[in-house]
């Protein structure tokens, strides 16, 4: 039986086409962000697992303790995880919106959607070489943003800030350079056009949701 067959993780097919995106991502760029990229951190993750006790594990476990693993098992559960929300909170619906629930929340936290997407553009424009810009659910259930480096993650147990990520926005080169190059503040104005507000909403929710339970 081959390892395709046996793997715990897997990638989910991409909800739309390659460009579905383009008033924001070029086509190519997704082509390859998605079927080079975010597989070679699934594939990887699945290798490097292999044949220990994490492959019983659910990946918010993995993640978790994720400073007692190697730095294939810390970059590659990272790059699964931060890839497979990635592509979900991003939609070819044009002009979505935010419930009124997670709405009320960020003018609560930041006074405004423009404040939020301010602080955020800041957060992945001032993050030094690769990483992400986050939006995330603290264990009080309170929004926040935070930046990490490379694939890293707020459920990390490593994270300067740790909570729920509900939107995440990837600002390694391999995310945008074909389109922008070196401008990506351009990119990241650009992002906001593409947010699956509906998805983010559901995230939020979730969050809470699993916060009760605790």
């Amino acid at each position: 039986m081959g390892q395709a067959a046996i793997a715990q993780f897997k990638q989910a097919p991409l909800p739309y086409a390659y460009n579905a995106l383009e008033r924001a991502v070029d086509a190519e760029t997704m082509e390859i962000h998605y079927s080079k990229h975010g597989a070679a951190y699934t594939s990887n993750l699945n290798k490097a697992i292999a044949g220990t006790a994490l492959e019983k594990e659910s990946l918010e476990k993995i993640l978790a303790k994720v400073s007692s693993n190697s730095d294939a098992i810390r970059n590659n559960a990272g790059g699964h995880y931060n890839h497979e929300l990635f592509w979900t909170i991003l939609t070819p619906n044009k002009d979505t919106k935010p419930t009124a629930a997670l709405s009320a929340a960020i003018n609560q936290e930041f006074g405004s959607m423009d404040a939020l997407k301010e602080k955020l553009n800041k957060a992945g424009a001032d993050r030094f070489g690769s990483g992400w810009a986050w939006l995330s659910v603290d264990n009080k259930g309170k929004l926040f943003v935070s930046s990490t480096a490379n694939q890293d993650n707020p459920v990390m147990d490593i994270a300067e800030k740790k909570g729920t990520p509900i939107l995440g926005i990837d600002v390694w080169e391999h995310a945008y350079y074909l389109k922008y190059q070196n401008k990506r503040p351009d990119y990241l104005t650009a992002f906001w056009t593409i947010v699956n507000w509906p998805e983010v909403s559901r995230r939020y929710d979730e969050a809470l949701q699993m916060i009760k339970k605790k």
